[in-house]
């Protein structure tokens, strides 16, 4: 099988290049990966990028989604499969998956009719920054064998008829339940406590998810993204990219009015 494999955080990110060690051992794995950090610019798309030969593969002066586009429309157009991550944090509930440069470069493989799986780790907050953190390669121990499970069983085996793309989740090894964490399937989360307060001429946006979550609190029910992975389980969320619309006759009376200049 012929991957290729992605992510948001850099190329030099240690997610991707413990993922590259643990995929090219099985398959042939092509890196097409930003240049530098392009956490959470969602599907942004650029007119022009430059590519520069990197020992792992390419790395791209551009978005997730540009990686995947210059990927299988023109370096390697002979992937199976696109795999993007693994994130240096969790990727949960339906509000952040528009948000997440990892989740998108998986949504833009798909519109090459190529299934994608996202992978993303879940760090527990508590007394960690965040944003001083930096993940041990240990740590990714759990989404490196989820991601491996999933290239070898769930391609050619169906899974892909029914999802355009999995989005995966896992713990960090010791907050797995057991030896190993168990994989569930699940559905993102709908809970949604987003605000902004403000404070003269400053405005800041807080959500309030991951301070609940951090605290035990969490709000969501079972069979969720975000419930799987706070209890130590890896979770796996079929999904599907186009957008879904249903025809219905309230909207139809709205245009046939517009027609009739009512």
């Amino acid at each position: 099988m012929h991957v290729l494999l992605t992510n948001d955080d850099g190329i030099e990110s240690t997610g991707l290049q413990v993922l590259y060690e643990a995929l090219d051992e099985a398959c042939e794995v092509t890196v097409v990966a930003p240049a530098d950090d392009q956490s959470a610019v969602g599907r942004t798309l650029s007119n022009r990028v430059t590519v520069e030969e990197h020992e792992l593969g390419y790395a791209v002066d551009g978005t997730p989604a540009d990686c995947v586009v210059v990927g299988v429309g023109s370096l390697c157009p002979d992937i199976d499969l696109v795999v993007s991550g693994c994130n240096q944090g969790a990727n949960l509930g339906e509000y952040v998956l528009g948000r997440s440069g990892t989740v998108s470069a998986a949504v833009e493989a798909t519109f090459f009719d190529v299934p994608a799986i996202a992978v993303s780790l879940y760090i527990p907050g508590g007394d960690i920054d965040f944003r001083e953190y930096a993940a041990r390669e240990a740590e990714y121990g759990e989404a490196i064998r989820a991601t491996t499970h999933l290239v070898d069983n769930a391609t050619g085996n169906g899974v892909f008829e029914h999802a355009d793309y999995l989005n995966v989740n896992a713990p960090i090894p010791e907050r797995a339940t057991g030896d190993r964490a168990a994989m569930e399937t699940t559905r993102p989360s709908t809970v949604y406590e987003m605000d902004a307060v403000r404070d003269g001429s400053t405005i800041t946006l807080s959500d309030h998810i991951w301070q609940r979550m951090d605290e035990g609190d969490v709000p969501d029910p079972e069979g969720t993204d975000r419930r799987a992975v706070v209890e130590g389980r890896v979770s796996i969320s079929p999904l599907t990219a186009p957008h879904t619309t249903e025809h219905h006759d309230t909207l139809d009376a709205v245009c046939a009015a517009y027609g009739d200049g009512g």
